[in-house]
């Protein structure tokens, strides 16, 4: 009988196994066998006992042992960015504050710090599995693999430039190259990850598909997270984010869907003909106040639907048990049923579904022979998860999601490996890295207080500023009657060059500081020759504080103005600037580029409207030295007098300067 005995390297006894295998099956006491890195049988301790003797018989104390937690979303190196900016809404957390933190501290070192840190963290926390999302990603894959976990590692591709590429082409090839060098790694699987449809073009949609169908590796995006990304996704293309991006033929590839908050049946019937999986995130949906994603229906659909935390620096931790807990809590609480996500249902989606989800089902994701050895024990002796019920087998999921906390992990393998005993981590030195990122954190802290304190500096960290400053010789006059100026512009002695009409709609931020200027968003809409709008412009002008020369007959020399443009919402910029006051000014303008003596001048007849200022002739050009603005001052005291405006009637203020609530 001995003779029929086979050798295993590692012998997994005395436990109450959860499988989460299809059947849901459960082992007590229960035994697991593996052999290098993979399982090779599971069951009865009794029987498993009578067919293997190994190298290393473990008794696990009666302890749960189940799959390792599959984190189905994240970023992992934003560990380093964790607590940085919250309660704000997404656009203003993003583009406000991560991503101006990101241009300037993201890099390899970086990258490979926050990535240590975070796979401390995950191995902590019973994660075995995670799908990461982030720039410099063969720097991801390199500490994950050196920490010992499994990963879907997806490079960024977006239509700005990135900290890791200039252009979206730079990204993709670094893509190429990463999965093609990576594709066969043991525990890594390279991905591409077109960040989201409104950060991306067609083109960067339809390429990064076609890069992932070639090599047969996953697609990871963020999908309808917010209804303002439905919303605009609607007026823009005229139809749901999830119709568009199966027309940019991106489920030609294995997608990995993040969020799918605003979605609807039609839309989950399309993920899951395209084979798609997706990442529910309850606490980042909560926390950035982005809704609560119909998960519930999704799994009904039969949706593949896992369970992610999302990078720290919008959750903030990347602990799976509070997640899967806050996903069944969430369900119920939303739906009114308390039956909508039951606790085995809960631990599958962060098991065996996510494994699904990350298009990595047949490696992990439950115990089942031939599956990586991707195992976690749990204690649940501990004051908060006594006593344990045998009577409903189902009891056992609902300790683990209701009752369990990340802290009562003890042991974690992945790929036959194991990562801790004891709770104490083998692979990763703690106390070192908690040492660089504080020395990380005050830098960024540093960077920020000097950002903060500057509106200037808040612009260009933006992105898109001019930083160069151009000044102008301008002058303005009141009129009573603008007819006579426009028929004036038939001069012989004037070159009609362009003619354009415009409305323009002004905010203007104020500031406690004067000398942090003013910030002006400007939304200028042309109109046609049937007075209809023609195209849109928004824009950003950051006015310095008063610093003009006076030459004579009133006319100025400005001083700098820095201009960025102005792609968001003007309520994320009155987030974002947080200014002391704010004041609207609303103008028709009729502006001619003409040449006058060799010279080009803007001329604008505008009439200010809100408030009602009335009408004015406002003479303009660009100037770079004090002779040449000197020349240019005098040829705009001539055009005053040639359009027939009265020089009595010089304003030596912007328009802003006119409205009473500014002084």
């Amino acid at each position: 009988m001995e003779t029929n005995v086979a050798k295993t390297d590692v012998l997994l006894t005395n436990a109450l196994v959860l499988t989460m295998d299809e059947a849901m099956n459960q082992y007590h006491p229960g035994a697991v066998a593996v052999q290098g890195d993979h399982i090779v049988a599971v069951g009865p301790e009794d029987e498993i006992k009578a067919r293997y003797r190994a190298a290393e018989e473990i008794d696990c104390h009666d302890r749960v042992l189940m799959p390792g937690l599959v984190n189905a979303h994240t970023h992992v190196p934003m560990t380093l960015l964790r607590g940085l900016a919250d309660d704000l809404r997404l656009d203003v957390w993003l583009m406000g504050y991560m991503m101006p933190v990101e241009r300037e501290f993201v890099s390899p070192e970086f990258v490979r710090l926050g990535t240590l840190l975070a796979c401390a963290e995950l191995i902590r926390t019973g994660v075995t599995s995670f799908a990461d999302m982030y720039y410099f990603e063969e720097d991801v894959a390199k500490a994950t693999a050196e920490a010992g976990l499994r990963a879907v590692c997806s490079q960024t591709v977006l239509k700005f430039p990135a900290p890791d590429a200039d252009s979206y082409e730079d990204s993709l090839a670094a893509a190429r190259d990463f999965i093609q060098r990576w594709k066969d790694h043991p525990l890594i699987v390279p991905s591409v990850a077109p960040h989201a449809p409104y950060t991306c073009t067609d083109e960067i949609l339809r390429a990064t598909a076609a890069l992932a169908a070639e090599f047969d590796v996953p697609l990871h995006t963020h999908l309808a997270e917010t209804a303002l990304e439905r919303e605009n996704m609607r007026r823009e293309t005229g139809m749901p984010v999830i119709p568009y991006v199966k027309k940019q033929n991106l489920f030609d590839a294995k997608v990995l869907a993040a969020h799918c908050v605003h979605i609807d049946e039609g839309e989950m019937h399309t993920l899951l003909h395209a084979g798609a999986g997706v990442a529910h995130n309850p606490s980042s949906n909560l926390k950035l106040a982005s809704g609560i994603a119909p998960v519930p229906k999704m799994l009904e659909v039969g949706l593949n639907v896992g369970i992610g935390t999302d990078g720290p620096a919008s959750n903030n931790d990347l602990d799976m048990f509070e997640e899967v807990r806050l996903a069944a809590l969430l369900a119920k609480g939303h739906s009114g049923d308390p039956t909508a996500i039951p606790a085995p249902t809960a631990l599958v989606m962060a098991t065996r579904l996510g494994a699904h989800a990350l298009h990595i089902g047949h490696l992990t994701g439950s115990i089942e022979p031939g599956k990586r050895a991707d195992l976690i024990l749990v204690d649940t002796t501990p004051l908060h998860n006594s006593p344990r019920f045998a009577r409903d087998p189902n009891n056992a999921y609902a300790q683990i999601v209701y009752a369990a906390k990340s802290t009562d992990v003890t042991d974690v393998m992945v790929n036959g490996r194991w990562l801790m005993r004891d709770r104490r981590l083998l692979t990763l030195n703690e106390d070192d890295l908690l040492a660089q990122a504080r020395e990380v954190a005050h830098r960024i802290d540093t960077f920020l207080i000097k950002r903060e304190q500057s509106v200037l500096s808040k612009l260009i960290a933006l992105g898109g500023s001019m930083e160069q400053e151009s000044f102008e010789v301008q002058v303005k006059v009141r009129l009573d009657d603008p007819e006579r100026v426009i028929a004036a512009l038939q001069s012989p002695q004037i070159t009609i060059i362009r003619h354009k009409h415009y409305r323009q709609y002004d905010n203007y931020f104020f500031f406690a500081d004067p000398q942090q200027g003013r910030v002006r968003f400007r939304e200028d809409n042309l109109i046609d020759e049937r007075g209809e709008v023609a195209h849109v412009r928004t824009r950003l002008t950051l006015i310095g504080p008063a610093r003009e020369d006076s030459f004579e007959r009133d006319v100025l020399l400005s001083r700098s103005r820095f201009l960025a443009p102005a792609t968001y919402t003007l309520r994320f910029y009155r987030e974002y600037f947080k200014p002391t006051a704010e004041v609207v000014l609303h103008k028709d303008r009729l502006r001619w580029l003409i040449r006058y003596q060799d010279t080009e001048f803007y001329v604008n007849v505008d009439r200010v409207e809100q408030p009602d200022l009335g009408y004015f002739l406002e003479i303009k050009s660009r100037t770079w030295s004090r002779r040449d603005a000197e020349h240019k001052a005098e040829l705009v005291s001539q055009l005053i007098t040639l359009l027939g405006a009265d020089k009595q009637e010089t304003v030596t203020q912007d328009y802003i300067d006119l409205v009473p609530s500014t002084g």
